[in-house]
């Protein structure tokens, strides 16, 4: 069902294979691992050196994709981000490439700012440097958080089995795909792309059972529940569910807007957050929007951007089926009740700290700079965290 959602080809000699694993995480390790077993293969056949594999893909990948590098000892190669570009630049990503490179790895759906990255150009540059250098390296898609959104909100964009080099995907079912967490799916294009060594059988349980995955024993709860899903929803139900999530992100977005505070990071295109960073950090920061939503019971993630863009700090919120419309405005308004009571302590900290050493200059007060005052209303700030600071479990 997933292998036909992803447009896998469909023939007589043309037959999707897949997993369910636990969580993305094992099915990028998986996918990579096949990567690798490939690709050393075939180095092996040529007699050419096979001890230095390498991954090609952008700063904002997920912690998964470093854990399969250093586990399974395959550099990887980073696209460094920009300001303003938060996702893998697929001209630099083609630049990359070696006779080394096991895959190329782009991701539906950016953790940081759920953008999608251009797959349909990757693909058409990876074309012609492999026709170019006679190598032909692939192209894996990290769908963890679009792969479910993408075929039901746009049925058009070209970013699956439909792009030649695309060889396999893995897609998160507890993310989009509507299950509890601890599900997750990797499909292969073909057999062919699943090297037949990696899958062990066993027949123990009265027929011939093939198995290619690194955990054990686990639940098959997460399988059924998924099965439900599909069946229950089908492929209209599913759409619902997105346009709601993209139409209420829409709210989120606009109404940020309007308090002219901040600045959408986030594409219109793509997964259904809305990732925002302050116009003027100069008063406070979204370190501290996000400390006090936490009063009005929001949990909202606040964080700097990876490798050349570490200067830029945003704050993300996700949107699942179960976030309404009501809930979107409930935030707006408790983020607005937020940054009037910052900008009142910021306001008071100043008048308190110029009146303060006025008085011990015995001396009129002196106008300061904004570098001046920033630093104060900073070192004020940072006072005041430490003495909040507290040792032990909560």
């Amino acid at each position: 069902m997933i292998a036909h959602l992803f447009n896998a080809p469909i023939g007589e000699d043309e037959i999707a294979v897949g997993v369910g694993t636990v969580g993305s995480s094992e099915a990028i390790m998986l996918a990579g691992l096949a990567f690798k077993r490939k690709w050393q293969n075939k180095r092996k056949a040529e007699g050419k050196p096979y001890d230095k594999p390498n991954i090609v893909t952008g700063a904002n990948v997920q912690v998964c994709w470093e854990k399969f590098a250093r586990y399974f000892e395959v550099e990887l190669k980073e696209v460094k981000l920009s300001e303003g570009f938060y996702v893998m630049d697929p001209v630099k990503a083609v630049e990359l490439v070696d006779e080394n490179t096991i895959c190329v790895a782009a991701i539906l759906g950016s953790t940081l700012t759920g953008e999608f990255e251009d797959v349909k150009l990757l693909n058409e540059l990876l074309l012609k440097k492999n026709k170019e250098t006679g190598w032909d390296t692939p192209i894996h898609v990290d769908a963890a958080s679009g792969g479910f959104i993408a075929p039901f909100l746009y049925p058009d964009l070209e970013w699956d089995f439909r792009l030649p080099l695309v060889k396999s995907i893995n897609v998160s079912g507890h993310k989009y795909g509507l299950v509890y967490a601890g599900v997750g799916w990797v499909v292969w294009r073909s057999k062919e792309d699943l090297p037949e060594e990696l899958i062990f059988h066993i027949n123990y349980l009265g027929t011939d059972q093939p198995t290619f995955t690194l955990n054990f024993s686990k639940g098959s709860s997460q399988i059924i529940a998924q099965y439900y899903q599909f069946i229950r929803l089908g492929f209209e139900g599913y759409k619902n569910i997105m346009e709601n999530c993209r139409e209420n992100a829409k709210a989120l977005k606009e109404g940020l807007e309007k308090t002219g505070k901040f600045e959408i990071v986030s594409k219109d295109i793509g997964v259904p957050l809305v990732a925002f960073s302050l116009k003027d950090s100069s008063m406070h920061t979204v370190f501290d929007i996000a400390d006090n939503l936490r009063r009005f019971g929001w949990i909202v993630p606040a964080y700097t951007m990876p490798a050349n863009a570490e200067h830029i700090a945003v704050l993300r919120v996700v949107i699942r089926e179960d976030f309404s419309r009501s809930l979107a405005e409930r935030l707006i308004t408790d983020i607005q009740k937020v940054l009037a009571d910052l900008d009142h302590r910021a306001t008071k900290i100043v008048t308190s700290v110029s009146l303060e050493t006025a008085k011990n200059a015995d001396v009129a007060v002196v106008k300061k700079t904004v570098e001046e005052t920033e630093q104060e209303i900073i070192s004020h700030w940072k006072s005041l965290v430490n003495k909040k600071k507290t040792s032990g479990v909560c």
